[in-house]
């Protein structure tokens, strides 16, 4: 979804830290969806005689969210979940991903998991908190990794964390997640910190002769910038999550996983957010665009605000190696003019992503057997497409 507070800025060159164009041109009349494009990297090497996975990272846009008056420059055939629901899914397909990460991940159940599912793909999924209706999802294909452990993370569990008087934020309703109502009282930092965002955490062993293990997070920071307080406070914990959940599988099953942080982090390049991501020395990340040309110009287009939102961080190891990224329009590009969603992309946001190869001179294979998952330390479940 949209920064809606974001004001429109001078158009960006690609190496600008904070990047902002706006579309406001005539719509493109085309209706025909983009075909994912793979760019290989110069420094790619042999791609044939190496163990590759595609991952590829979406906010696919809630049809909750969709209302006309959010996106007055798209036509209203495309907004309609009938049109949307196989847009989406014809472009997931496309992308022919051994890992979809997913944002604003609505119908899942009555949706996505069974139609993703009959193409070889199982899920795991968390929803958000109160009344929201979307949330994170990780799908993979079991013949390129296995699930042996995932964590949920709900960031209100940051107020929860505070020893303050119980302040009752239960009967909080928002239609919009837009909408400024749902800010409440926020000098209570209990209510200033519970935005109901959630992200996941799971560890795949990778079906390559090393049986390398891949820790994978997904996640959706909250979106408004007045907010830039929470927003830091929320990647702060998702970092301390995400180190916590590496130290555990690294101890159990003796190996060195490599780490992989996606999702929609509304935070443009250069903000708060931003520069702590890349610069925790927790874990030592760098993000896939910006350390391999630079970040794309926007991944979120509207009539309102364009800019870029969407991120996948990589840790800092011997292990992985990207050898694609995959290519995204630029600011004239046809398919874009009017904003977003339209018939050539059925989202606000463009998908990001792209292939890796595992080293053959990594030594991280794992030391001890990873046949059984480890014990779930949040009593969570499992969805194995079971």
């Amino acid at each position: 979804m949209l920064l809606r507070s974001l004001t429109a800025l001078p158009r960006l060159r690609v190496s600008a830290p904070q990047p902002c164009v706006v579309c406001k041109s005539k719509m493109s009349g085309s209706s025909r969806q983009i075909s994912p494009k793979f760019i290989s990297l110069e420094d790619g090497g042999d791609i044939t005689r190496c163990y590759k996975f595609r991952l590829v990272s979406y906010n696919i846009l809630a049809q909750v969210y969709v209302k006309s008056s959010n996106f007055p420059g798209s036509p209203s055939s495309c907004l309609k979940w009938k049109v949307r629901s196989q847009a989406i899914l014809t472009a997931l397909k496309s992308f022919n991903a051994d890992f979809l990460c997913i944002q604003e991940l609505d119908e899942y159940d009555s949706f996505y998991k069974s139609n993703l599912e009959s193409t070889g793909y199982s899920g795991i999924y968390i929803q958000r908190n109160g009344q929201k209706r979307d949330g994170c999802g990780i799908f993979y294909k079991p013949n390129c990794a296995k699930l042996v452990s995932m964590e949920e993370i709900y960031y209100n569990d940051l107020a929860n964390s505070l020893n303050l008087e119980s302040t009752d934020t239960s009967e909080r309703e928002f239609s919009d997640k837009d909408n400024h109502s749902d800010h409440g009282d926020l000098n209570d930092p209990r209510i200033r910190l519970t935005r109901d965002c959630v992200g996941l955490l799971a560890a795949f062993k990778l079906n390559d002769p090393s049986h390398h293990v891949v820790i994978m997070a997904n996640t959706h920071i909250y979106w408004d910038p007045e907010l830039i307080d929470v927003k830091l406070a929320q990647v702060k914990y998702l970092i301390r999550r995400v180190a916590q959940f590496k130290e555990a599988i690294s101890d159990k099953y003796g190996c060195s996983p490599s780490v992989i942080i996606a999702g929609d982090f509304n935070s443009t390049p250069g903000d708060k957010v931003y520069e702590y991501m890349i610069s925790t020395s927790t874990i030592q990340l760098h993000s896939l665009y910006g350390h391999n040309g630079g970040e794309p110009p926007f991944t979120n287009c509207t009539t309102g605000f364009t800019g870029t939102l969407d991120y996948i961080f990589i840790s800092n190891t011997n292990s992985l190696k990207p050898i694609s990224l995959l290519q995204l329009p630029g600011p004239g590009s046809p398919d874009v003019i009017g904003g977003l969603p339209n018939h050539q992309h059925p989202s606000d946001h463009l998908p990001i992503g792209g292939d890796f190869e595992v080293l053959s001179y990594s030594n991280s294979s794992t030391s001890k057997p990873l046949e059984e998952p480890l014990p779930e330390i949040n009593k969570l479940k499992l969805d194995n497409g079971q």
